[in-house]
């Protein structure tokens, strides 16, 4: 735990300003990818760089003919994110490999560019070069309440939410704030205020769902004018395909821009994570990730792909300095980890 404690600390304090600022494509990002790059070698991984910056360090196993087995997360992160989303993944995993070490299939440790922004490095990844592994396990903080809340400090993840994201535009009339009776105003505002209340009670009325409106612009903008124009962003989702589209009917999101299709996650790989975490005297929890991930990439792609998550503490604070998990807990989730990569990576 002293050399994984420490390596998230100097992930930690590439950049400047509150909190974890290696935002994807920047040189913080790539300073944290050097230092990646040192500790697999390091520990006598064979560093591969693929063309769109991707890493794999690989431990090569007595039969490489047989399918890889990979664990990893990215590096980047939200401006003033956390200490612990995508660094996490990496810095466990590097662990967990080198305690593993060599076995019949080749062990490989990735980390994928840009994920933060909808996971670029691992799309590029599967899109342009087909080499994938044949197991993939994302080890990850929850980023949310829901193992503090059952007393749990690991969980296993059952599917990846699909996201639509959409702009809404309402239109009125610019008129004077003062001269314009209420009775004979068109106030694009007010029909959008009634749009934002709608999304918060249709996402509360479908289970496994949920949706935010995170950006609003009002034209003109003046104090003493009646809003003629309003734009606004949706961010709806869903942890299953039926939920996701009934979201999209009843918010009228049908002509969505973004859209990222709900992913089940490899029953076997889910049935080893859940073995290794009863063996290790925790609570087995399954639980869907609302937050999209490279393991959900993957998995689209045809890997058995599957995820760890690590009980987030502080409420389920993330994307912020306050995200916090225990030492415990983290150490809990690198034995669970290696013990599931052990398995894995045996012929049968």
């Amino acid at each position: 735990m002293t050399t994984l404690k420490r390596r998230l600390d100097e992930v930690f304090h590439i950049g400047n300003g509150e909190g974890a600022n290696r935002v994807g494509g920047t040189p913080e990002e790539d300073d944290a990818c050097r230092l990646a790059v040192e500790w697999m070698e390091e520990s006598g991984l064979e560093v591969e760089v693929d063309g769109r910056g991707n890493l794999v360090g690989r431990l090569l196993g007595s039969r490489p003919e047989l399918p890889e087995v990979w664990t990893g997360s990215h590096l980047d992160s939200v401006p003033a994110g956390g200490k612990f989303d995508g660094a996490l993944g990496v810095i466990a995993g590097l662990e967990a490999v080198v305690a593993v070490g060599p076995s019949e299939r080749t062990l490989g440790l990735v980390v994928f560019r840009d994920e933060e922004t909808g996971c670029h490095g691992s799309r590029w990844r599967v899109e342009k070069t087909k080499p994938l592994p044949g197991a993939y396990v994302e080890l990850h903080i929850e980023q949310g309440p829901k193992l503090e809340r059952a007393g749990a400090p690991l969980g296993v993840v059952t599917s990846i939410a699909g996201i639509v994201r959409a702009g809404k535009e309402f239109a009125g009339k610019a008129d004077h704030a003062g001269t314009t009776p209420m009775d004979a105003r068109s106030d694009a505002l007010t029909a959008a205020a009634e749009y934002v209340l709608r999304v918060r009670d249709v996402a509360s009325g479908i289970e496994g769902a949920v949706a935010t409106v995170g950006q609003l612009d009002v034209t003109p903008g003046a104090v003493n004018v009646i809003p003629e124009r309003v734009t606004l962003s949706v961010d709806a989702r869903a942890s299953d395909q039926e939920r996701l589209d009934r979201l999209v009917a009843e918010l009228g999101l049908e002509n969505a821009l973004y859209v990222i299709p709900p992913v089940v996650l490899s029953e076997r790989v889910r049935g080893v994570l859940a073995e290794a975490v009863e063996r290790a005297g925790a609570q087995v929890v399954e639980l869907p990730s609302g937050a999209g991930h490279d393991a959900g990439v993957l998995a689209a792609a045809g890997v058995e792909a599957g995820m760890l998550f690590v009980r987030s503490l502080n409420g389920g604070a993330s994307h912020s300095p306050d995200e916090h998990s225990s030492d415990e807990d983290i150490a809990l989730a690198v034995e669970v980890l290696t013990a599931s990569l052990r398995r894995l990576s045996k012929s049968k």
